[in-house]
């Protein structure tokens, strides 16, 4: 059984003098210089993060000021005062908790017994914690005290967030901003706490730990305590990995790795294991934006000290850095921005991540930096000068519908067409491509332009009964349409199957309502639709057809000259015809 006179390092630890704050020099000299001299201001604002020593520090102050032996730079933690206000036997010390006496009453209590002189102290002070959590009534009603208190009254305000609180009441204090404790002085403090214990802690243990609390001391030894319970006999990495989420540790860089490696389905199944253990999506996206942030800090500046506190204990992590490029890592976090964005207000957030992980694994793998091989900047030139390309023969074809170039003006952009290349074609491919080639025959183009009129009103009925199929019919258009079948057509493999396999039924429903006829859906990747296409306009030809009724043969007996530039222009697979 455990003992119940047990207490928590961080309690048992919790400095007793200005020197054992860590980490905060600049504060913990300026404050003992004041109290030497006794130049003391009647109110202090101490801001920063939780664990650093806010709280602490005012304590410590309120002691050393009210010291018997004062005026003195440290408290003696000896004397009747200094122990009374230790164990909160002397009420002239108060620590008020703002965030559950909030209230104008509570302030104007404080307002009225400030008159008061101390009873059992030279001082009384007042520290007020988390003092953003006033209301505007409160903070008013402290305003004037805060301005002219009685000269036996000092005000010590701590808070983790100082944006909240009227520059009116900053104005009127002395302001102190602790920061986050490097890793290194927390190490160093951790190792004179584990001195005086017989217990035994691993270095990269440590190393582990003073990461994983983020720049909080108490954090860290929250994390050491928990540890040293856990573990049997010394405390090892194993044991840290298992209590902050080892496993979540090695997903994020499985993900990492397989967004590297262009392996959609790994990198989607590890996301999927996420999902099961109940992590949050926008978590997950926020620790990879700090990873590649971590990764671009070591690979910039790697005698940096926080790199070289990143790099203690993790060769996971080194493994990983060595491996990626900045350019690349810079293209990630480009994206993982754009989709964080999505995410805040979807309803599935998952989607968006899944969506990241499929695009980052597509682009990493079209440019072939598979093996975590230098990004090609040839490549990125070559894209740029598509994309001004584009942009060139969108202008020209606005002004040869309007009349105003020549047929050689377009024949001299011809060799920008591009071709789609081929797509390998599996066994459940092939099987859609041939059900849609038997469909074609009895499609129209009537049909089509019903299917096409109504789309958006589809893709709004789908979205209100499920958010994520909307998101994946984001990628398809509708091809062809007969009067009991139609065909979407996906430039991504993984969406048609998503679409075809777990949102057929949602999708085939809101066809029907809309187009007001019961038809079934068919799927097909649109390099092989344009491959099913062009075969059905030579079977046509063929066969001599010149019925109207095919759709893609059709779209080959047009007799426009406009059209016709149009197409030598930019391909017909890019161009929309309207009557």
């Amino acid at each position: 059984m455990r003992d119940m006179g047990y207490q928590a390092l961080y309690r048992v630890w919790r400095p007793a003098r200005l020197a054992d704050v860590v980490g905060q020099e600049h504060i913990t000299k300026t404050l003992q210089n004041a109290l030497v001299q006794e130049k003391l201001s009647h109110a202090y604002l101490f801001t920063g993060p939780r664990g650093t020593g806010k709280t602490s520090a005012a304590k410590i102050v309120s002691k050393a000021i009210n010291c018997e032996k004062a005026p003195v730079a440290e408290p003696c933690n000896e004397c009747n005062t200094c122990r009374g206000i230790q164990d909160g036997s002397i009420v002239d010390v108060m620590e008020i908790d703002a965030a559950s006496n909030n209230g104008v009453d509570e302030i104007r209590d404080i307002r009225d017994k400030v008159k008061f002189a101390p009873s059992a102290a030279r001082f009384k002070v007042y520290i007020i914690d988390e003092v953003h959590m006033l209301s505007t009534g409160a903070f008013n009603a402290l305003l004037k005290t805060l301005e002219e208190p009685p000269r036996h009254v000092i005000f010590i305000l701590a808070t983790t967030e100082p944006h909240k609180i009227p520059l009116t009441i900053i104005s009127r204090c002395q302001r102190f901003d602790f920061k986050r404790i490097s890793a290194h002085a927390m190490l160093k403090r951790m190792e004179e706490i584990l001195e005086n214990s017989d217990v035994k802690v691993e270095e990269d243990a440590l190393s582990l730990i003073a990461r994983a609390s983020e720049g909080g001391m108490r954090d860290a030894l929250s994390l050491l305590d928990q540890a040293i319970s856990y573990a049997d006999e010394a405390v090892k990495t194993e044991d840290v990995l298992s209590i902050i989420g080892a496993v979540s540790q090695q997903l994020l860089h499985h993900v990492v790795k397989s967004i590297q490696a262009g392996e959609v389905a790994e990198g989607l199944e590890a996301i999927d294991t996420l999902m099961k253990e109940g992590k949050d999506p926008n978590r997950f996206i926020e620790d990879l934006i700090f990873f590649f942030r971590d990764v671009l800090m070591v690979k910039a500046a790697p005698e940096l000290e926080e790199s070289l506190d990143r790099l203690t204990g993790d060769e996971a992590f080194k493994g990983i850095t060595d491996e990626l490029d900045e350019n690349w890592v810079f293209e990630m976090m480009d994206k993982l921005n754009h989709f964080q964005q999505q995410m805040k207000w979807a309803s599935h957030p998952q989607v968006f991540l899944e969506m990241f992980v499929v695009q980052a694994c597509q682009k990493t793998s079209g440019r072939g930096s598979s093996s975590g091989a230098p990004v090609d900047l040839d490549h990125n030139e070559t894209i740029i000068s598509l994309q001004k390309k584009v942009k060139q023969l969108e202008s020209s074809l606005q002004r040869l519908q309007a009349g105003a170039q020549s047929s050689e003006g377009a024949a001299a952009a011809e060799p920008a067409r591009q071709k789609p290349k081929p797509v390998p074609s599996s066994a459940k491919s092939r099987a859609h491509t041939k059900k849609v080639k038997e469909m074609l025959h009895s499609a129209t183009k009537q049909n089509l332009q019903t299917l096409h009129s109504g789309w958006g009103q589809i893709i709004e009925q789908v979205k209100q009964k499920s958010v994520p199929a909307s998101a994946w019919l984001n990628d398809c258009k509708p091809v062809a349409c007969s009067d009991d079948q139609f065909v979407l057509a996906f430039r991504n493999e993984m969406h048609r199957d998503m679409v075809g396999e777990k949102f057929r039924d949602l999708v085939e429903e809101a066809v029907t309502v809309t187009v007001q006829k019961d038809l079934n859906m068919l799927t097909i990747l649109a390099a092989h639709w344009e491959e099913v296409k062009e075969a059905y306009v030579k079977e046509q030809k063929t066969n001599g057809s010149s019925s109207s009724e095919g759709e893609p043969a059709q779209e080959h007996k047009e007799e426009n000259p406009v059209i016709d530039e149009a197409v030598k222009l930019v391909g017909r697979d890019l161009l929309e015809i309207k009557e």
